[in-house]
């Protein structure tokens, strides 16, 4: 290690370039990393915050809850202790006096059920035409006591915020089973409250195996899944994870072959000098050893900066960005890429192994 610092300290700009380098590598890693965080977050919060452990759709709605078409009747088929109906879709929301539109997600549901957080300003739903808002759509302007349009240009009245939470990317609208059936199906009639339309129904404590579901001739049959699973099958969810986090197991093979070449470029540069060191008696496992203690301090000080740096561009991003940090998640990228740069280093063993004191001082 004393020969390592000794060289870098030497070397100052050669190794502030090559430290510079796996900083903007590894700085890219825990931005794509926060990102993919980001938009899995944003896509699944407010299933999170069910802390449900079953959901139940429809067998041909393909595991997505929007396709899912089930009645209230449902419920009752669904032999679990705490469960509740929910009704999710699509739509846009605008203020009364302005022709901006938001994308939300609107979630039907009893408001004392367990579908919706707890109330941080106002009052649960008590109404059809009552609803309560995620508390990032204040940032767009909505308020306490508003009348918002939704869908075709129905009226609601906000009486309550909850704590931010998204959904599908789209900020969370919460109102009760009736505004939700009013809301996305109109005026067309039912032939009773038990067949009014819900998307699925939710189960908190009990796993898909513990969850029973009773199915008469021509009942619609169900499939069980877990909350995990029923997130994993949004539109998009998986392929935006594996695409980005595809990128960043790509930059790890880009760190290694940085450092593996630089170390071996420095490495030819230094063959007379290792030649005198071995005439003088130090080992080559000595010198391996300084190589790889180089990889190490290079990958340790340029992934340090790399995660001050990435927390610091986590507080200036806008709102609008999905971001999340995980700080498990960044402290093993941390380790494989301090392990990769030493791998990298790794590549100039054999050149420092076939170094012949007498050829590399220039003897016959």
């Amino acid at each position: 290690m004393y020969l390592a610092w000794k060289e870098i300290r030497y070397s100052k700009l050669r190794y502030g370039l090559i430290i510079g380098i796996m900083f903007l590598v590894a700085y890219v890693v825990f931005i794509l990393s926060g990102l993919a965080n980001g938009l899995a977050q944003g896509n699944r919060q407010a299933v999170d915050d069910w802390q449900a452990k079953t959901v139940i759709l429809s067998e041909d709605s393909n595991k997505v809850a929007s396709a899912s078409q089930l009645t209230r009747s449902d419920v009752d088929r669904v032999k679990a202790s705490d469960k509740t109906a929910v009704g999710i879709f699509s739509s846009a929301m605008e203020r009364s006096n302005s022709n901006a539109k938001t994308n939300v997600s609107i979630f039907g549901a009893n408001s004392d059920s367990f579908i919706v957080p707890k109330i941080k300003d106002g009052r649960s739903v008590k109404a059809a035409d009552e609803i309560v808002i995620s508390e990032n759509l204040e940032n767009d302007g909505f308020k306490l006591n508003q009348t918002v349009k939704l869908g075709a240009g129905k009226e609601f009245k906000i009486v309550g915020i909850v704590p931010a939470t998204t959904y599908m990317i789209a900020p969370v609208v919460y109102m009760n089973l009736d505004g939700y059936t009013g809301l996305k199906y109109g005026a067309q009639p039912f032939a009773s409250e038990d067949q009014k339309p819900i998307s699925a129904v939710v189960v908190k404590d009990e796993t898909p195996s513990q969850v029973s579901i009773t199915t008469n001739d021509g009942q619609k049959q169900m499939q069980k899944l877990t909350s995990n699973d029923f997130v994993e099958s949004l539109p998009g969810y998986k392929p935006e994870k594996l695409t980005l986090d595809a990128m960043i197991y790509f930059l790890f093979v880009v760190v290694a072959a940085i450092i593996g070449i630089f170390m071996y470029v420095m490495t030819l540069q230094k063959t007379a000098i290792f030649g005198v060191m071995k005439a003088q008696g130090v080992s080559t496992g000595y010198l391996v050893r300084s190589i790889l203690a180089q990889s190490l301090i290079v990958g340790i000080v340029g992934v340090a900066l790399a995660v001050l740096f990435s927390e610091l561009t986590s507080l200036v991003l806008p709102d609008a960005m999905p971001f999340a940090v995980d700080w498990l998640e960044w402290g093993i990228y941390s380790i494989v890429l301090v392990l990769v740069a030493m791998v990298g280093g790794l590549f100039s063993i054999r050149t420092v192994t076939k170094v012949d004191p007498v050829t590399a001082i220039g003897g016959e």
